[in-house]
């Protein structure tokens, strides 16, 4: 953590074999920390605001009906401004 306590909760709707691919339910509550995605990721955000910067200095800002694809080795940080809930889908 950067910044705050961010809490995260969610469900997970179906595990593939050795853990590939996983999809889900994820929340999290508002906070700051670094992220680096060690697997390819879409994200459609149904609630809640955050902002992805990644370490080459893009911005992403999410908002609800947001989708997003963060490719394997991804790195950045993630501030949750609102408490987020997205559904996922690791490959």
């Amino acid at each position: 953590m950067i910044e705050g306590e961010s809490r995260t909760s969610g469900v997970l709707l179906h595990k593939g074999p050795d853990g590939s691919p996983e999809s889900g339910i994820w929340i999290c509550t508002p906070g700051t920390w670094d992220c680096h995605v060690t697997r390819d990721e879409l994200c459609h955000f149904l609630d809640g605001r955050c902002t992805y910067t990644h370490e080459s200095g893009e911005v992403i800002e999410i908002e609800p009906d947001t989708a997003a694809f963060f490719p394997k080795d991804w790195k950045g940080t993630c501030r949750v401004h609102e408490t987020v809930r997205k559904v996922y889908m690791i490959r």
